[in-house]
């Protein structure tokens, strides 16, 4: 088992225990206490837990990955917003990929009210898929792959090989943590390597986040903010995060709500 694999069980398990021991993770992973209290440090370090005196007890609001439900009803104009700038950027005919998310999601749902755009649209999102399955000017292409339940994601290694023989014009791409320094990350490694896949794909890469994203990091590591060309956020965005992605050569879009 990878280092990442086992953090992440690590996480898995403090979501239904509060408290681990160093001396029970390591007979569980097979591997030495040191290794562990390793991980345990690191992880404390991403603020996903709280080391204690030989274990660790759980951050529920730190390693907490909320619902779709729950998502989707968070600064809701905001992403609306955000949104409504994204359906500026595509152009009849372009070839775009929309991650799993819930401002994706109201991009989706822009895209199937505007049904005279001629687009392809690569998507590894369930609900995403849903919206625009009956939108005949859309050639719909699913990455297929493992569905996450929680975020109706498709991840794992059938979702990463489709989309390394695509190559789009445009990847809008969701993120529940973004810091100029440690760049995206997700709480989740499996989707963590199925959007390291999407950057790969795409000529152009878009980051929708709203600015509940910025100043936060999680356990799985997406891409450095170089590998980013645009980022689209609300005017509620740290002035200063984005002052810096300027100077790193991303260009910032603000979408003010109406």
């Amino acid at each position: 088992m990878f280092a990442s694999e086992r953090k992440q069980k690590i996480i898995e398990i403090l979501e239904h225990t509060p408290a681990v021991r160093v001396a029970e993770l390591s007979e569980l992973f097979q591997v030495s206490e040191v290794t562990i209290r390793r991980d345990l440090q690191e992880l404390e370090a991403a603020g996903l837990l709280k080391r204690t005196h030989g274990g660790a007890v759980s951050i529920t609001t730190a390693s907490f990955e909320p619902t779709l439900i729950e998502k989707e009803e968070e600064h809701l104009e905001e992403k609306k917003a955000i949104a409504r700038a994204a359906l500026d950027l595509i152009a009849d005919g372009d070839t775009i990929l929309l991650d799993a998310g819930s401002t994706t999601l109201q991009l989706a749902r822009l895209l199937k009210a505007n049904k005279k755009q001629a687009l392809t649209v690569v998507t590894n999102a369930l609900n995403v898929a849903w919206e625009l399955a009956f939108v005949e000017a859309i050639d719909l292409i699913l990455t297929g792959g493992h569905l996450r339940h929680r975020t109706l994601s498709s991840v794992g290694p059938i979702a990463d090989n489709t989309l390394l023989g695509l190559y789009v014009d445009k990847v809008f791409l969701a993120t529940n943590s973004l810091d100029v320094e440690r760049g995206l990350t997700t709480p989740n490694i499996y989707e963590a390597q199925t959007k390291q896949n999407m950057v790969k794909a795409g000529r152009e890469v878009i980051v929708l986040a709203d600015h509940s994203k910025f100043g936060r990091t999680s356990l799985g590591f997406v891409c450095p903010i170089t590998a980013i060309h645009r980022l689209i956020t609300d005017p509620g965005a740290p002035q200063e995060d984005l002052a810096r992605l300027k100077e790193r050569g991303v260009e910032v879009i603000v979408a003010a709500r109406d």
